[in-house]
């Protein structure tokens, strides 16, 4: 490696770990003002609190991993470029590419350790941070028991109107089982709830209707029953940010669990799946439209560089949000609506880069 790589590696990543060491505390403080009165209110622990904000440190690096990095090229490169070192670097013969080598071995380790914590270390993390804020902080509830309706296995699918997995009670519950397509009962109750002593389901208001040939169905009517039914107290209640709690590989078994079901989140969670492998896409396409910006020497100065940095990063931000909300909210595809930021952005780094050549 010669002494230019070097050189730029040195400064972006001290200047990446600054940033880091800057703003992480900032976020921290922020977060304990906000919630203090909760935690306090809630008697939480203090070990409890501790490992909370461990656990939030991963998620808000994480979450403002990829503007770290673009913050951080155009911050030390602007200052290479007032001090004409860009120019110096590139009137010695060094080529435009070969300037660039450097930021994208940088951009390169940063895209795998980004890559390998979203995979592996943030699941974890996202589960200790949801946990505290649902438990401590939050006076909502995790789970979405609203129209419930769900293939439970092959033969069945179930259905609740309303689940409050507090009390784990229902309302207007459905179950049906069907045969080569061909429904042979259909179980229904105006509430259902959860023993969890003896693991048993208690229907009120109980019918089962066993459908018979030539319209001799029989139906079947009780007050109440016990009864064991062929699904976990989960599948009334999914956690919402169950996705965001799982390793990559767990991810892909559980979509593909929830798609056999018919599960009505799978958009929300192919989008978590998707945006393991975008991230670290983001960080080279944010990264080449900072060179491209802050590598020529403007009057302004630093200033200029950074304000233009910071609208893009604005831009950018509502663009995944839009996207992702319409993945969630709508038919449109989760895939598509994850690419395309970075798509859109990615045209504007190619023309931005190819203009700094000139």
């Amino acid at each position: 490696m010669k002494l230019i790589d070097r050189y730029i590696l040195k400064k972006f990543f001290g200047t990446f770990l600054v940033l880091m060491l800057l703003f992480v505390p900032i976020g921290i403080t922020v977060d304990i003002a906000e919630k203090i009165d909760n935690i306090l209110r809630n008697n939480a622990k203090l070990e409890v609190v501790l490992a909370y904000y461990m656990d939030f440190t991963v998620h808000f690096a994480n979450l403002l991993f990829p503007l770290f990095v673009f913050l951080s090229v155009i911050w030390f490169t602007s200052k290479m470029a007032n001090n004409t070192e860009v120019i110096a670097i590139l009137s010695s013969g060094v080529s435009y590419n070969r300037f660039l080598k450097p930021y994208f071995i940088g951009i390169g380790i940063l895209a795998t350790v980004s890559l390998l914590m979203g995979m592996y270390l943030v699941p974890n993390a996202s589960r200790g941070y949801n946990d505290f804020v649902y438990k401590y902080v939050s006076s909502t509830s995790p789970t979405n028991g609203q129209n419930i309706y769900r293939q439970i296995n092959p033969n069945e699918i179930i259905y609740v109107n309303n689940f409050n997995p507090e009390t784990k009670i229902g309302t207007y519950f459905t179950l049906e089982h069907f045969k080569e397509n061909r429904l042979l009962f259909r179980i229904e109750a105006t509430n259902i709830q959860y023993n969890q002593a003896d693991s048993l389901f208690r229907l009120t208001g109980y019918t089962k209707r066993i459908i018979g040939g030539k319209g001799k169905d029989r139906i079947e009517d009780k007050r109440r029953l016990d009864t064991i039914l062929p699904f976990d107290i989960g599948d009334l209640a999914p956690v919402s940010y169950v996705a965001e709690t799982l390793s990559y590989n767990e991810l892909t078994s559980f979509i593909d669990k929830e798609e056999s079901r018919g599960s009505s989140f799978i958009d929300r969670y192919k989008v978590v799946k998707y945006k393991k492998w975008s991230v670290p896409v983001t960080l080279f396409i944010l990264g080449i439209i900072g060179v491209a910006v802050s590598s020529a020497k403007r009057r302004g100065g630093m200033g200029v560089n950074l304000t233009f940095g910071m609208a893009v990063a604005m831009i950018y931000v509502f663009f995944d949000k839009i996207f992702g909300v319409l993945a969630d909210q709508s038919n449109f595809d989760p895939l598509l609506a994850v690419w395309t930021p970075n798509i859109f952005f990615g045209f504007l780094a190619l023309y931005l880069i190819n203009y700094a050549r000139r």
